[in-house]
């Protein structure tokens, strides 16, 4: 089958079917070696196929790398009561969101997935998440239930445990069209981000990012973007695993599976400081 996402287009072997795309595979890494009449070198089994082990490992590696990286910077980065302060922790956000954003495009588009570049994005991304989550429970300070970055934190989890529950007892099905509006409407999203980025730098802003109606309709928009991401990652892990893909693409769909968290949580917590402000 034909994927839309560019995290997983780039995969030649998705794109094939079954057995075909796991014989494909071992032609491809030994350089032509098989001939026609004879069988596929045994190397690619040694090398093992992906499954639901591989993946829960990958993603368990990176997401705990990610979170190890924003405990990190959480802690050692001072307290936000001087203006030192806050540029040490603005200069950790900008280094952190910029490194993430260069490293997201090379996984996406990268034709061979490189374990080393995923775990790379998941501690840049893993410092930028632990300054924004720094800023805002210092500008939303609040004991309930632990403050609101310990909310968005339960929300991101139990919304990736409700799709998935949703995802297998509803038995989705993911349609061509469900993935173009996804990816359509996700390339929109950063489209409009990087609009705002720009127009902010001359100081006219449309309110995306702020703390206002339309900054709220924007995150709750983005967070239901969050959720289909998510189901799109199932998806590709369900068909990864039925088309025989090699084991090495666990840590693409561990790429995937972060940027949808990443992504919601960012828009949860803004939603949740948006609520409490009011």
């Amino acid at each position: 089958m034909q994927s839309n996402n560019p995290v997983f287009r780039r995969n030649e072997e998705f794109n094939r079917s079954g057995a075909a795309a796991y014989q494909g595979f071992g032609e491809q890494q030994y350089g032509g070696y098989t001939q026609p009449g004879y069988p596929a070198p045994e190397a690619p089994a040694r090398q093992g196929r992906m499954t639901i082990d591989s993946v829960v490992q990958s993603t368990a590696i990176t997401l705990g790398l990610t979170i190890l990286a924003a405990a990190a910077t959480w802690f050692l980065t001072p307290d936000i009561d001087s203006e030192e302060a806050v540029g040490t922790l603005s200069m950790a956000l900008i280094i952190g969101s910029g490194a993430a954003f260069v490293l997201s495009l090379v996984n996406s588009f990268k034709r061979v997935i490189s374990p080393a570049l995923v775990l790379a994005f998941a501690v840049a991304e893993g410092v930028a998440l632990g300054a924004l989550s720094k800023f805002y429970d210092t500008m939303f300070p609040s004991d309930q239930y632990g403050g609101i970055v310990v909310q968005a934190v339960v929300g991101t989890f139990a919304a990736f445990a409700g799709t998935l529950a949703a995802y297998k007892f509803f038995d989705i099905k993911v349609g061509q069209r469900f993935r173009t509006f996804v990816i359509a409407a996700m390339f929109g999203m950063v489209a409009l981000s990087l609009m705002e980025l720009v127009l902010g730098l001359f100081g006219s802003q449309l309110g995306l990012f702020g703390f206002g109606p339309l900054g709220l309709i924007f995150a709750i928009g983005g967070l239901v973007l969050g959720v289909f991401m998510l189901i799109l990652d199932f998806d590709f892990v369900e068909q990864g695993i039925a088309n025989g893909l090699p084991e090495r693409e666990s840590w693409r769909a561990s790429f995937g599976l972060l940027v949808s968290l990443v992504w919601i949580y960012t828009n949860l917590l803004r939603i949740l400081a948006i609520l409490q402000q009011d």
